[in-house]
């Protein structure tokens, strides 16, 4: 019997000695692999090279940045669900791929709270309302009035149907009780030639793809699409401040395969967020017309939850199917 509870004793402190070493074992310890469902250049490109350069100083090993760019981001999103749960796969998510197309409810080959495990927000994208200079308007205020007086005929430009601009036009119809004629496009390019050109009037957009239309003139900023002033263009009134609660932008985080160790994801999560304190990222992430957002793995998927939720009303209310969208 005493035999017996040695063996058990010396199992037992084994499997503890080998469970404690795995729990204080050094990560990482080889290159990270950084799904991006998204082309390299842009935005998104940048704001994933800026992070993974500092993780590389931090870490002292290689982030391979891998874009799987296709499909709405589904290409990209349905690899990195799929890869190995050991840390060294870890995916770049937005507003759009883990939000907006489950609340469209686009057949996807993975399931975002299901599939992943949230590492943490990085940054939002704040979006500006800009207009043609010909539209006598300088504040959201006037714009809802021109287009009650003129029903119709307001046209609103978008990158595409079901696109986070294109959701922001249709919660803008709903909480001012207007209707502005979506014109959608298939891509941001097309869509900011064609304001600039005066065919349409209006547009939800990024400051990068307009900044020196802005500058020019070309364009006009009436509002920002953030709840609260954002440090990206802190001149322009919040559009919340007429129509309370609105909120139109997009954002990016860092999502791990389920299954992916607790203490890698927290680990990440910690030195993301060093990374998105440091002065010198902050400066870069807003020159690129973005705002760093550090937080926890928990408030990313409550994020994720309360956007697709808030989404799925907008896009039942506005009669947007999955088919349109594609």
């Amino acid at each position: 019997m005493r035999t017996l509870f040695n063996c058990l004793s010396a199992i037992v402190s084994a499997l503890l000695i080998a469970s404690f070493a795995h729990a204080q074992a050094p990560y990482p310890t080889k290159p990270v692999r950084l799904i991006v469902p998204y082309p390299p250049a842009g935005t998104t490109d940048f704001v994933a090279r800026e992070i993974a350069n500092k993780l590389v100083e931090a870490w002292g090993y290689q982030i391979v940045i891998d874009n799987r760019p296709g499909a709405g981001t589904l290409i990209g999103l349905t690899a990195g669900a799929r890869s190995a749960p050991d840390g060294y796969t870890v995916t770049f998510g937005t507003s759009a791929g883990l939000a907006v197309n489950p609340a469209l409810g686009v057949k996807m080959q993975y399931e975002p709270l299901r599939d992943f495990a949230p590492i943490g927000l990085m940054v939002y994208v704040p979006y500006l309302l800009v207009v043609h200079p010909s539209l006598p308007v300088r504040n959201i205020r006037e714009l809802i009035q021109l287009a009650k007086a003129q029903p119709g005929k307001l046209n609103f430009a978008s990158p595409g149907v079901g696109t986070p601009n294109h959701l922001g036009i249709e919660l803008l119809n709903i909480m001012a009780r207007v209707k502005f004629v979506h014109v959608p496009y298939k891509g941001g390019a097309g869509a900011v030639t064609d304001l600039v050109a005066g065919h349409v009037q209006v547009l939800f957009s990024g400051t990068p793809q307009v900044s020196s239309f802005v500058k020019a003139g070309r364009l006009r900023v009436i509002a920002v699409a953030t709840p609260k002033p954002t440090r990206v263009a802190p001149e322009f009134p919040p559009i919340a401040e007429t129509f309370p609660g609105f909120d139109c932008n997009t954002w990016y985080g860092l999502v791990a395969p389920t299954g992916t160790p607790a203490p890698i994801v927290e680990k990440f999560n910690a030195e993301l967020n060093r990374v998105l304190s440091n002065p010198g990222v902050i400066q870069r992430l807003l020159d690129q017309g973005v705002e760093a957002t550090p937080g926890t793995p928990t408030g990313f998927r409550e994020l994720i939850v309360a956007e697709t939720e808030r989404w799925r009303t907008v896009i039942k209310s506005a009669g947007i199917t999955a088919e349109a969208a594609q």
